[in-house]
């Protein structure tokens, strides 16, 4: 080999570990604001014209364990959130027809979780305006857990709370005795709903609804499709066919769906039609078994005004990492297919990456 053809070949050497550094340094620039990365597209991805369904989102601004979803987690992540819903595609004014809340023609609602603590029932006035204050935008809704615990009743001072704060309450109805996941419940079940064994506390539970005189929404069941929650049809009956209702339909589903129905159905009885009602699904149904699809537990148009999804990037380090795009990109078919109902992203967050 020529001395020329050793210089070059050296020179080449060199370029490309230089090459190497500057592109390994990049990758880890960019992995410290991985959250920032994925909060930028999906509000980027929320403007396009991909999900035109899509009419209302809702941050899950909470920190647990080795969980840092809330959006200050890092100062990329609060100013990527903060540039994304500063735009006008995302509004604040809520939009009614016989007290039930409709899309917005003007864009996309703004919403949240505002950290009402680990039970997630911790509602304070002063957790809603310190959100608004960070991401320098109000919240058309407060969203918060009603676990039902030892006795089911209606969430008064919670909605209360929220409604004096200028915001819409919104209700997540988590029929279990305690936060254990993974199993089924100790004492509710989807078969004892059915059965009108709560009929007494649910009666009272919609007469103070319908009591309230203001718009409220509401969601039973959440993430129904996911077994770490006791009303997934895992713990109901899960795939059999022989043990309740219609013998060509997975028993642990259709348990869910006329769950929600009759309580559905018992609220409007007692004249709650103040209650705008939303179906809350995960974005991935696990089990993943044909039996544990989405379409499986859907209620029907007649009981659902609003179609939800759960939009979660990692929640913790080390777990596959997935955009807003290529998540939604998996959810949004099931979610229209279901029927022509607006889309709230009902929750949506991921972990600081670096």
């Amino acid at each position: 080999m020529t001395t020329y053809l050793k210089m070059r070949n050296r020179h080449r050497s060199m370029f490309f570990w230089v090459l190497m550094v500057l592109l390994f340094s990049c990758r880890e620039k960019e992995s410290g604001h991985r959250k920032a990365e994925w909060i930028t597209q999906a509000f980027v991805s929320l403007e396009s014209d991909a999900y035109p369904k899509v009419k209302a989102i809702s941050w899950w601004h909470e920190n647990f364990d080795n969980s840092f979803l809330r959006v200050d987690s890092s100062p990329e992540s609060l100013a990527a959130y903060q540039n994304g819903v500063a735009s006008q595609t995302f509004v604040t004014q809520p939009v009614w027809e016989n007290e039930k809340l409709v899309a917005s023609e003007s864009g996309i609602y703004h919403a949240a979780f505002p950290d009402f603590g680990g039970t997630e029932d911790v509602v304070d006035s002063q957790r809603i305006s310190a959100f608004e204050s960070l991401v320098g935008k109000d919240i058309v809704w407060a969203y918060f857990s009603d676990n039902w615990y030892d006795d089911i009743h209606f969430p008064t001072m919670e909605v209360t709370t929220i409604s004096h704060s200028g915001k819409i309450p919104f209700i997540r109805i988590m029929p279990r005795t305690n936060f254990d996941e993974g199993g089924p419940d100790p004492n509710y079940s989807l078969q004892k709903i059915i059965d009108g064994v709560y009929d007494v506390a649910l009666v009272q539970w919609a007469q103070d609804a319908a009591n309230m005189h203001i718009p409220i929404l509401v969601e039973f069941g959440t993430e129904v499709n996911g077994d770490w929650f006791s009303w997934n049809g895992k713990y109901n009956g899960d795939g059999e066919t022989t043990g309740y209702g219609d013998g060509l339909l997975a028993d642990g589903p259709e348990r869910f769906r006329d769950a929600y129905r009759y309580v559905v159905d018992l609220c409007k009885a007692q004249g709650a039609e103040n209650l705008t009602w939303f179906f809350h699904v995960d974005a991935y149904s696990e089990p993943d078994v044909a039996w544990n699809a989405i379409k499986n537990y859907y209620p029907g148009d007649d009981y659902v005004d609003w179609l939800g999804v759960s939009i979660y990037g990692p929640q913790e380090k080390g777990e596959t990492y997935q955009s807003f795009s290529e998540i939604m990109d998996d959810v949004y078919p099931q979610l229209t297919a279901l029927g022509d109902k607006p889309i709230a992203v009902l929750e949506f967050a991921i972990t600081e990456l670096d």
